[in-house]
This record gives C-alpha cells, structure tokens and sequence, in this order.
C-alpha cells in the first residue's frame, strides 16, 4: 500500500478546503462591496458555513464508514468544485451562500474522513501524533496563502468590481486535480462494527453532556470559538473599515492573524514540557485582553501616507493581528485536557460534541460581532470580544478544578 500516496492526497484535501473554508472573512468585507449588502446578512454566512459542519458530522457518524472514507471525501471535493464553478458563473450573494453551504457539508464528510484514514494508515501513538500535527500544519498553510491567493484576484482600484470571483476557477481546479489524486489513491477500509449506528451515537452524546466535567468544557469550547471567529472573521472588513485600508491590503494583512495562529500552536507544543496547561492558557487569555485594550484605541483617527502600501500601513493594522499568537494554543488545549481525562472509548462521541459546539460558537461570535459591527462601529464589536474572554477565564478556572479531581468514571 502506498502511504505516501495516501498522505498526499489527505494533504490535499485539507489544503483546498482550509482556504475555502477560512476565507469567509474576504468573502463578507467583497460581498458588502459587490452585491451591496448589509453587514448584518453578510454575517449569516459563517452561519451557512458552521451548521452544515456541525449538522452533518453528527449525522455521518454512524454510517460513514460504511460509505467508504474515500467515497465521502469525493463527493465532498465533487460538490465543492461544482459550487465554486458557480461562483463566476452565477455572481449573486445567493450563489455564496449556497457555495459555504457546500462547503461546510463537504468539510463535515472530509475532516471525518481525513482523521479516521490516519488511524488506518499508521502503525504507533507516535506515527499518528506526528502525521496528524502535519496534516494540521498543513492546513493553517492554506489558511496563510488563502489570504495571498484571493488578494491576487481583487482590484485596489474598483473595490466594487466582480473580479475577484475569478479566483474560483483556480479553487475549482484545485478540487479536480484532487479528485483525480483521490481517485487513483487506494484507501483502506475500516473493520464495521455491527452495533454501531446513528441511534447508539446520538446516547453516547447525550450521556457524556451529563458529566460536569463534560458540560464545562462545551461551554468554554463554545466561548473560545466565539472568540475566535468574531476576530478572525471580521478583522478583513475592520481594516477596511476602520483603518480605511484598501480591500487587497486588508486581506492581506489579515494573513498575519493566520500567520500567529499557525506559530502560536507551534511554540505551545514546546512550552507545555515546562509548563502546566492552565498556566499557559492563562498566560494567554490575558495576554490577548491587554493586547486589546492597548491597540483597539490606536485605530481611532488613523492617518495614512499618501502613498500606501504593504509596509507603511498604520501600527494597529500589523499589532492586531499577532493576537492570534496567543489566542492559539487555547483551543487544542483544551481539547486534549477533556479527551484525556475520558476513556477511549468515549473519545469519538466527545469529538462529535467538540465539532457540533465549535460550529455553533462560530456562527455565534461571527454574527454578534457582525451585528455590532453594524449598529455601532468596528472597535465596539471588538472591544465586545472582551466579555467571552472573561466568561472563559472564569469556564476554565471550574475545568481546572473539575479535571484535577481524577479521570471521570466510565458508563
């Protein structure tokens, strides 16, 4: 079998789909520009893009290894091709919310796909770990170059202009040339278990939401992601709209937020050797809060040179983003703390919840953040950002305390 074969189109797929789906933030400050619409209805899109995700995992969990994780993965990169084919085709605000529509519902069936094809292609704890960290890093890469790929495709001097919807024959592109690597690559299949099904997964859920330890967690994944989201989300149209920056150069200062996030991870996985994990999320959650109360006040009546480009753009526009660096590490933290502290066998019902909860948490912060965008101004939206950040201080204090009392018993 030929591993390396598999890696690559694994590698891929995530590739494609970690520009499509982390590119809702340009999409929403080009879609206010090009089809005219309001702030808030061009938020709903994280909307179409986070409740497929979270709604379809939950229903492919059961039977999707009776489909065949190469099958799922093809007709997820299939409809995504066809709907970004659509995208030029059919210029309409409509046609972008049935392409995240798509592309939420193709992601469902990849990430389950990808992350269960590891285990089959891996021999140790150590194998799985380091490919799984590299498929990972692979994907914040197609986050970093998401930005740089659609910003190629606008034009600085018609903001209004539909020809940024060009960059979609390339994505399109992308998802043939991964169909035919998919196509041709032999996937192993996993050994069914007869009593595995929808039904069993749905209690498996509902039992472990009992657990205290369990529902503080979902709260404080919930709380992070709206955090997340309603920064990552909104920063393109914050620096177009509050700094007064171009489109392209506001997306392309944005990289800088994936740029930290991909570092931040990075660095976390060095650090916790030394340190404990609540220290090191504390460290951060803090971090991020001083950050914001230091720069947001620097991005009131910004000045630019008359002659503006990448590298003399305002401070605030290249300090706001380096949060990220500090925003990272939380969420796999946290994720790995409450997976530890579960038996195995509970850990595919808990990353359903895991899933499910970060979905809505992103729709979530995407929309407040976009109504307060509306209503008031950019820097009441992120200074808004502020309270999750002290409701999940306050979530993680009670994880802590929950999680140092011993590993939760099993049902």
């Amino acid at each position: 079998m030929n591993h390396l074969r598999i890696k690559l189109a694994l590698l891929l797929t995530y590739f494609v789909f970690a520009i499509l789906l982390n590119s809702v933030g340009t999409v929403i400050l080009q879609v206010i520009h090009t089809f005219q619409v309001s702030k808030e209805s061009a938020s709903l899109l994280e909307g179409f893009k986070d409740i497929p995700i979270a709604v379809v995992s939950f229903l492919v969990a059961s039977w999707l290894p009776r489909l065949g994780y190469q099958r799922a993965m093809m007709i997820g990169v299939s409809a995504v091709m066809l709907a970004c084919l659509a995208m030029p085709l059919l210029p309409a605000f409509w046609t972008t919310k049935l392409l995240f529509l798509t592309v939420g519902s193709g992601f469902a069936l990849v990430k389950v796909s990808v992350y269960a094809s590891i285990g089959l292609i891996t021999e140790s704890r150590e194998q799985h770990a380091s490919l799984l960290n590299f498929i990972e890093g692979f994907f914040m890469l197609g986050v970093l170059s998401g930005y740089w790929v659609f910003a190629a495709f606008m034009d600085p001097a018609q903001p209004d202009s539909i020809s940024w919807l060009q960059v979609y024959w390339l994505l399109a592109a992308l998802c043939f040339l991964n169909l035919l690597l998919l196509g041709s690559t032999p996937i192993p299949k996993v050994a069914l278990n007869p009593d595995h099904s929808a039904r069993h997964d749905f209690f498996d859920m509902l039992q472990l939401m009992a657990r205290p330890l369990v529902l503080v967690f979902i709260v404080s994944a919930f709380l992070y992601v709206v955090l997340e989201q309603g920064i990552g989300t909104w920063l393109p149209t914050f620096n177009n709209q509050v700094l007064q920056l171009p489109n392209q150069l506001s997306v392309q200062l944005t990289s800088i937020f994936a740029a930290s996030l991909a570092l931040g991870r990075l660095l976390a996985g060095v650090v916790l050797r030394h340190v404990s994990w609540y220290a090191l999320v504390n460290l951060c959650l803090t971090s991020m809060a001083i950050l914001m109360l230091l720069i947001l006040p620097m991005t009131r009546d910004v000045q630019l040179p008359e002659h503006l480009h990448l590298w003399n753009a305002p401070l605030a526009a290249y300090l706001f983003p380096l949060i990220g660096l500090f925003m990272a590490p939380v969420y796999p933290i946290i994720n790995s703390v409450i997976l530890s502290a579960l038996p195995k066998a509970r850990h595919a019902a808990m990353t359903g919840l895991i899933v499910v909860f970060s979905a809505l948490g992103g729709t979530t912060g995407s929309m407040v953040t976009g109504l307060t965008f509306a209503r008031f101004d950019g820097q009441t939206a992120f200074y808004l950002s502020l309270l999750p950040l002290s409701l999940l201080l306050l979530s993680l204090l009670l994880l802590n305390k929950l999680h140092r009392q011993g590993p939760q018993p099993s049902h």
